[in-house]
């Protein structure tokens, strides 16, 4: 003992040159405790085992096609609970032979009795033993049924999503009952002080005109009383089909999903037979242009002791490009370049406040209380607008600041202002994927278009690819397609759609001059 003690005194490294001042330092800390360097290791100490990046392989997204068709896509991810869910290459894009409404039912209907579960609450007692939640959600092109819960309960939870979507009872309570929500949800609609769900739908109706995505994604109200049990059998025996579907996990391994998939989803007779039903519609979007104007009073949206102003809404639109394409990147570096948000918005550069429609719009015209660029992208299309709202007397001089801006976008484009738009894209994409049920839908949207996935550092060197010129070039090309124009509001002051399409025709984006008699 004593020699040990004696081989501690004279330090373990040896002399104090050789691990710097500190070895030979005197501690304070009582004479029990030797003089040992702290940046040596410690004598009769294991090695220290460090945590290590894993290899990149661990993390790929797995996906395997079951005998039916099927796909079973999985993400690892560490954590007790795992989000699993059904995505169905179906949506309001595909009602053109059908009733406008069957994807806004069907989402209202979701997690309903089912031939196991008698009733919603039956569903949610089930989930709630395993800690799980679920949600429904249909867009234009995809219906996506999703549960998050403790991945113990994998089992439990496939065999849930599989009578969920092929085994709903659709009974006349529960189909009278989603009447009722959606005639209310679209009351509602028309009376939000935000009407940017309300101009999305306008700005797509007035860019594909009366095709795929351009059909309206709420039912309409005079399709509520008409569409009924058999109008959505006869929609789901086309659409539900497993080709068209994918079965996607983020936080469980690949083999147990892939188990519980052949379980409760091979070989399962849906609610509405195996027959074949209508063909499936394969339309390619067709990119029209055109104006939607819907005159509104906007005075009496929101009362109260501080009433929102009362506003004109504009929203202007070009064809991008699909999600498929290689310029669909530099569209969304061009979508976070040009940013934009409320007039009010707290915050510095992450919040966007250096992006074009902040510095060259909001900044400049304090009469205008928003201005937004929005990027919409699907299998076969895209669409680029901006959103714009100021006061009904100068909406002429709101629109031409508008198209003066899409008319810049081909200008120079400055390396300070690219090299932020590319990083704020990245760093936007790496923190949206640090949540599971977004990591979710990654995977079955990019799966379900494309077979496979693009992990997030491809996207990221795709990202740091772009050029100045990448930028031109797109924007370029989109100036050539007419305009999509959506309004709401008063719109006394508008200017016609062929003035706007020549303003963006133009070298300065400037509106052609009225001279008018009388004012």
């Amino acid at each position: 003992m004593a020699a040990a003690m004696a081989w501690l005194r004279r330090g373990a490294c040896g002399p104090a040159r050789r691990c710097g001042l500190a070895a030979g330092r005197s501690y304070s800390g009582g004479g029990a405790y030797p003089s040992v360097s702290l940046t040596c290791p410690l004598p009769g100490v294991p090695k220290a085992v460090f945590a290590a990046a894993e290899s990149r392989e661990r993390f790929e997204t797995r996906v395997t096609v079951l005998e039916n068709g099927l796909r079973v896509a999985s993400q690892n991810k560490f954590g007790q609970f795992c989000t699993v869910g059904v995505l169905v290459n179906s949506g309001s894009r595909h009602e053109a032979k059908y009733l406008s409404g069957i994807s806004h039912f069907l989402e209202k209907l979701a997690f309903s009795s089912t031939a196991q579960f008698g009733s919603k609450d039956e569903i949610l007692l089930t989930l709630e033993k395993h800690g799980g939640i679920c949600d429904c959600q249909a867009s234009r092109d995809t219906i996506m049924y999703a549960v998050s819960a403790d991945a113990r309960g994998l089992d439990t939870v496939v065999n849930l999503l599989a009578d969920v979507t092929l085994q709903p009872r659709l009974s006349d309570e529960e189909i009278e009952m989603t009447r009722m929500a959606i005639r209310f949800e679209l009351e509602d609609l028309n009376m939000r002080p935000d009407p940017e769900p309300l101009l999305t739908e306008m700005i797509h109706a007035a860019a594909f005109r009366d095709n795929t995505v351009g059909l309206n994604r709420f039912c309409p109200v005079e399709n509520t009383d008409k569409i009924d049990r058999a109008v959505l059998h006869s929609y789901l025996s086309s659409y539900y089909t497993p080709d068209r579907m994918v079965l996607a996990g983020v936080g469980i391994e690949h083999e147990q999903l892939v188990e519980s998939a052949r379980k409760h989803l091979l070989g399962v007779e849906p609610v509405w037979g195996s027959g074949q039903g209508r063909a499936v519609d394969r339309s390619v979007a067709q990119y029209t242009g055109g104006i939607i104007k819907v005159e509104k009073d906007m005075s009496d949206v929101s009362l109260g002791p501080t009433p929102i102003p009362e506003l004109t809404h504009i929203m202007i639109g070009l064809e991008s490009c699909s999600f498929l394409e290689d310029d669909f990147i530099p569209f969304a570096v061009l979508n976070m370049m040009m940013g934009g948000g409320g007039s009010f918005s707290a915050g510095g550069p992450g919040k966007g406040m250096f992006t074009r429609l902040y510095l060259n719009v909001l900044n400049r015209h304090h009469w205008m209380y928003n201005a937004t660029s929005y990027h919409h992208s699907y299998e076969d299309t895209g669409l680029l607008c901006i959103h714009a709202s100021a006061d009904p007397k100068q909406v002429r001089e709101m629109v031409e600041i508008i198209t003066r801006e899409f008319i810049l976008m081909a200008g120079a484009v400055g390396e300070v202002e690219l090299e932020r738009a590319k990083t704020q894209l990245k760093s936007m994409l790496m923190m949206n994927l640090e949540s599971r049920p977004v990591i979710f839908e990654d995977v079955g949207r990019q799966v379900l278009a494309t077979n496979t996935r693009k992990l997030p550092h491809e996207l990221c060197d795709l990202i740091s690819q772009v050029k100045p010129s990448d930028i031109k070039r797109v924007v370029t090309k989109m100036l050539h397609k007419k305009p999509a124009v959506a309004a709401l509001g008063d719109l006394t002051d508008l200017p016609t759609y062929e003035h706007i399409q020549a303003a963006l025709s133009s070298k300065d984006g400037r509106l052609p001059r009225l001279y008018r008699l009388f004012r």
